[in-house]
């Protein structure tokens, strides 16, 4: 990087994990700082270090706990903004609330366009994600928003397994477009589930599959997994079409106990995700590989602070970033 010395980045309660991997593959300290939650669930932040003309990166992820997450989010970007930040660029690995893009029923919240509000109202000069669930939802905000994509770090470690027969399941008609890209990558089929959602009991059916994968071995792709459920249900289907072995890759995991138990019992044999979440409960499972992708954030700062395009972490990675981000 050009000038470290015009760089900061912070972490927020969520993300202090992932921050201390960005900082380590940039090899810069991270910044000070202090969150502190009181006891009726006020929260208090503080700087503890001169941020006056500095460009700052904040990341805090917006998942587990998403809305004291959130709260969060907007009280450190008006610190910032209030301490005479030169910039203020939010890094959110995972953005819960991208689920909530239309109003696709009478009386409800776009709840994505209130948080991209409040977040341009909070100060951000700068958002910066990776796989939303709704890419449409960059134009929620009137501040640039940069999108990544995790499908060339996780197809690099799906190559790296050497799966033979190989064919990429999408879980529904709406990743399909997504799906083909991971198939273009790997050079492999696609093959499409249609499934049904009744309520907002976070449950869907799997009610049919378009596509051959008798004697095939399937990797079901989707952007995050709450409670593994259409996972699941989609790999029960591909064993009763005729499929060997049934793999399972999500950007964003969010799993509980009950959802890894459920894992378990499953005909999924390996769930590839990311560390965009910081969730503890990942690491009980045997099932579950883990790749960080906070290189490829690291990269991203980089390329903003020298003044560069951001397009060249697109699509084709460069083999040593796909290295670092397996390796950690």
């Amino acid at each position: 990087m050009d000038d470290k010395s015009q760089i900061k980045i912070f972490a927020g309660s969520s993300s202090i994990d992932f921050v201390r991997k960005i900082c380590q593959y940039l090899n810069i300290v991270p910044g000070k700082s202090e969150t502190f939650h009181f006891q009726e669930g006020n929260i208090y932040v503080k700087i503890q270090e001169n941020v006056r003309e500095k460009d700052v990166y904040f990341v805090q992820t917006i998942g587990i706990d998403a809305n004291d997450s959130f709260v969060e989010l907007l009280f450190w970007i008006d610190a910032f903004k209030r301490s005479s930040a030169n910039s203020v660029t939010v890094i959110i690995p995972y953005f819960s609330y991208a689920k909530a893009d239309k109003k696709d029923e009478p009386r409800v919240s776009i709840r994505a366009r209130v948080c991209a509000d409040c977040i341009e109202a909070a100060g951000a000069d700068r958002v910066i994600m990776i796989d939303l669930h709704s890419p449409q939802i960059q134009g929620f905000f009137k501040k640039p928003v940069d999108n990544l994509y995790a499908y060339p770090l996780l197809c690099g470690y799906i190559k790296s397994l050497a799966i033979p027969d190989l064919v990429i399941v999408s879980p529904d008609i709406g990743f399909a477009k997504n799906a083909r890209k991971y198939a273009s990558y790997l050079n492999v089929p696609t093959v499409i589930c249609d499934k049904e959602r009744k309520d907002h009991s976070e449950k869907a059916e799997v009610i049919e599959m378009f596509g051959d994968v008798r004697n095939k071995n399937a990797l079901i792709v989707d952007d995050f997994t709450l409670t593994c459920g259409t996972l699941i249900d989609a790999a029960r289907v591909l064993k009763m079409k005729g499929a060997n072995n049934v793999y399972a890759m999500v950007t964003h995991s969010l799993l509980n106990e009950k959802g890894l138990k459920e894992l378990e019992r499953s005909h999924i044999t390996k769930l590839i995700t990311t560390d965009t979440v910081s969730n503890p409960a990942v690491h009980l499972s045997k099932k579950i590989k883990i790749i960080s992708v906070a290189p490829l954030f690291a990269e991203a700062v980089k390329i903003i602070q020298n003044k560069e395009s951001l397009s060249s972490l697109f699509d084709h990675l460069p083999e040593d970033l796909i290295k670092s981000c397996l390796e950690i």
